[in-house]
């Protein structure tokens, strides 16, 4: 069996890299494209950074069109936490200069990188009148944002950047179709339930999905691959090593082992 990352493409070569020294096959086919917003939002987040006592990052994304934006001679400030959900965005924090004591993310071990468990780290805080960013691409999940208003915090969201359906290049489009054509020798690895719903616009209607494998990194989109008809799903943590234990249950009995990794 193959896997089939399905992350934005610029994602793809650092998972693929990470997958391969754990002998892990894959393949990339893009359901999700990450575009620049037109910057205005980014230069107001940037004017409002320094009065912050948060700024929470959706995604590594976010990390890195926000910094992309960055005013020359502008640092982050000390007083400032830098929040996020998964170890790449802490990463791509560190690497455009955020101290490692400023950032808050879920524990290594915790069940799900998600708002849910980054919260428990920020829930102690005294959030009363202080002023959080909420840095992420258009809409966005609120439940965090709602914590923290019932906690007093003022919260402002910025658009950093753009989702949209990628547009298949030839290559694509037949890695697409072979894929299809070819549902028990691939594994799907959605990371995403908007990109699970991009996949259903770059099929036909009533593509059937019977026999189609994935891995989902989150319960929301689990529930997505749901709706569009597979039934074959694993739940499993978005890190490479827990990908790959996932994707040995399904070598060893592909139609029975839909459960949590």
């Amino acid at each position: 069996m193959r896997l089939v990352l399905t992350r934005p493409q610029g994602q793809a070569p650092e998972w693929q890299k990470k997958l391969a020294a754990l002998g892990v096959q894959a393949e990339s086919l893009p359901l999700l494209e990450i575009a620049p917003s037109d910057g205005r939002d980014a230069a107001l987040a940037w004017v409002a950074l320094p009065a912050a006592a948060l700024a929470f990052f959706v995604s590594p994304n976010a990390v890195e069109h926000f910094f992309a934006s960055q005013p020359p001679g502008q640092a982050w400030p000390a007083q400032t936490l830098a929040a996020c959900v998964g170890p790449g965005s802490a990463k791509a924090l560190q690497a455009f200069g955020v101290p490692a004591a400023l950032i808050v993310q879920p524990p290594a071990d915790a069940a799900s990188l998600d708002s849910e468990h980054l919260w428990p780290l920020l829930s102690g805080l005294d959030w009363q009148g202080k002023s959080v960013l909420l840095l992420r691409g258009e809409g966005g999940r609120e439940w965090l944002a709602e914590r923290l208003r019932e906690r007093g915090a003022q919260t402002q969201a910025f658009c950093i950047y753009r989702r949209r359906c990628p547009v298949l290049a030839p290559p694509e489009q037949a890695l697409l179709a072979r894929i299809l054509a070819q549902p028990r020798e691939h594994v799907w690895l959605f990371s995403s339930a908007e990109g699970v719903g991009h996949l259903a616009s770059l099929t036909e209607p009533g593509q059937d999905w019977s026999q189609a494998l994935c891995i989902c990194t989150h319960e929301r989109i689990a529930a997505a691959a749901r709706e569009l008809g597979l039934t074959h799903v694993v739940l499993t943590r978005p890190d490479p090593q827990a990908v790959q234990h996932a994707l040995r249950r399904l070598q060893g009995d592909p139609y029975n082992h839909f459960h949590r990794e």
